[in-house]
């Protein structure tokens, strides 16, 4: 069933076999209501990069073929947990539509495709996934967020995954210049995608407050403060962000509360 293909997936350590397995899964084979049951090792990841703190991963000059790798592996890094990511909230959350589950199989391929691009352009650079440390940020929003549905939704699509949406261009726009090319074209391709990705969370995000009875905006500010979400700063895409379903009055408040934290 495509919920135990999503879990098998993300069980996979090997990132090759986590990509061939996301291929494989048959989304015409789907059970919305089974609960399963959280077996050890999630999530599957290969035993390098070594994980660390954010503020511990160096930071260097793009103007350096070691630097350009080391921000093409800390992209790497976001992809292959953004796999994670997607594979979780199938198999973890049940008693959804069935259009919420093909949405997010829809997502875990293109994320997918976005590692595999990124992974051979290390590879061209004489690099590979895991010779770099990387930060375990996006997974540990996930951990937070395994029990609350909303709360996953709210904080990693619509927090997380959006603030790429802010970074892709500079990071583009930084490839560029230091004559990288291609990793400036595979950039175009993941911030095209990534548009579409937050639009899936925002529009899940605000039918389940609809459903509920709660004000979208009231809400993520509940859920950010109770799980801990980091504060959002610009500067912001407001285009991305709004092609992606962000209201105005949602692009207000999160304009509002960057230069007004509580």
């Amino acid at each position: 069933m495509m919920r135990q293909q999503a879990l098998a997936a993300l069980l996979c350590t090997c990132a090759a076999d986590k990509v061939a397995a996301v291929a494989k899964i048959n989304p015409t084979q789907l059970d919305t209501s089974s609960s399963l049951a959280e077996p050890a090792g999630i999530p599957g990841r290969p035993d390098r990069p070594e994980l660390v703190g954010p503020f511990q991963v160096r930071q260097r000059s793009v103007n350096s073929a070691v630097g350009r790798a080391a921000l093409i592996h800390s992209l790497v890094h976001i992809e292959f947990n953004a796999i994670n990511l997607a594979l979780d909230i199938i198999w973890r959350f049940e008693g959804m539509p069935q259009a919420f589950y093909l949405d997010w199989v829809q997502v875990a391929r293109e994320e997918a495709y976005h590692f595999s691009l990124l992974a051979d352009h290390l590879k061209s650079m004489g690099f590979a996934y895991g010779d770099f440390p990387a930060h375990d940020g996006l997974w540990d929003m996930a951990r937070r967020t395994s029990s609350d549905l909303l709360a996953r939704l709210a904080l990693v699509p619509r927090t997380l995954e959006a603030r790429g949406l802010d970074a892709s261009p500079a990071i583009r726009d930084k490839l560029r210049a230091a004559g990288d090319v291609r990793g400036a074209e595979i950039l175009e391709i993941i911030l095209r995608d990534e548009i579409g990705h937050v639009a899936i969370g925002n529009k899940w995000y605000g039918q389940l407050c609809t459903e509920r009875g709660l004000d979208p905006i009231a809400q993520y500010r509940a859920l950010a403060r109770q799980y801990r979400a980091p504060r959002q700063r610009g500067p912001f895409n407001l285009e991305a962000r709004r092609e992606a379903g962000f209201s105005p009055a949602e692009l207000e408040a999160l304009q509002e509360e960057a230069v007004n934290p509580d």
